[in-house]
């Protein structure tokens, strides 16, 4: 996924209309706007690095005239104390963007890092780490984008995109026979269909449906290795269900496609950088 100023400006718009309805009342009563002045973009922590572009498309929609050089890329990792890259211009247009640039860069180097972090204790090449739609309203794209950033893979990005029968869509249509026949017959065949299961016996009949893309949703390894067994490379195998650190290499073994989790965008906290004169 590459971000565009299409995709993104939106987004910052909206964040500085939310930051200064009218206007920054701290800055615009201290400056008259002739002052200029330089800063410093700094790592305050180890991370991977995602929203750079964004970080400076904030300040050339407030100025175009404010200079931002960057000295490192997105997916770059950096160490405590890295400059990140300098900020110069009027005075008035970098305070102004300061907080929305920061909080916008800060959330994404958060979710490019846990997910770098994520697909390096998977260790292993043939298993994707993926993001769900457990994202922030409206910040899906940039957050998304930064899952990328970290060495994960997109998921569908919306509804729109793919067909994904959770729990609550099978018991409303009747079981998963039922939900995948009946959604078969009205997509076209170029779309996927991908069915969530959680005991064994949902596992043979998302099989005996010809589901796609099968996730295992918090199952324990043994309940998981029997499942794929069953599976049997009729379909993709996804699992899911509360993947963190602590437990992530556990679930790394052969059969797996897919591991997906929610908590690379949902629960992350934030990088920590800041910007100094």
């Amino acid at each position: 996924m590459k971000l565009s100023n299409l995709m993104i400006d939106d987004i910052i718009i909206n964040a500085l209309k939310e930051d200064m309805p009218f206007g920054d009342v701290s800055t615009d009563n201290l400056f008259n706007g002739d002052e200029q002045s330089e800063g410093r973009l700094i790592a305050k922590q180890e991370g991977v690095l995602a929203g750079l572009e964004v970080f400076k498309r904030v300040f050339e929609l407030i100025d175009n005239m404010v200079v931002v050089d960057l000295y490192f890329n997105d997916g770059d990792k950096v160490k405590n104390k890295d400059v990140i890259g300098m900020i110069k211009g009027s005075t008035k247009s970098i305070l102004k963007g300061e907080r929305t640039a920061l909080n916008i860069l800060q959330r994404m180097c958060g979710i490019a890092t846990k997910t770098n972090m994520l697909v390096e204790a998977i260790n292993n090449n043939k298993i994707r780490l993926a993001d769900t739609r457990k994202t922030t309203p409206n910040l899906r794209v940039l957050e998304k984008y930064a899952v990328t950033m970290g060495g994960g893979s997109n998921h569908r990005f919306s509804l729109s995109d793919a067909v994904m029968l959770k729990d609550n869509h099978i018991k409303a249509a009747g079981g998963i026979s039922k939900a995948v026949n009946t959604v078969r017959n009205r997509i076209p065949h170029t779309m996927t269909i991908e069915v969530e299961v959680e005991t064994l016996e949902q596992v043979k009949e998302a099989v005996e449906a010809k589901a796609d893309i099968i996730m295992l949703d918090n199952m324990d390894k043994k309940t998981m290795k029997e499942a794929i067994t069953i599976i049997n490379k009729k379909a993709l195998v996804e699992i899911s269900g509360n993947i963190d650190l602590n437990n992530i290499s556990e679930r790394v073994f052969e059969g797996i496609d897919i591991i997906s989790s929610g908590g690379i965008t949902h629960s992350v906290p934030a990088m920590d950088i800041s910007l100094k004169f």
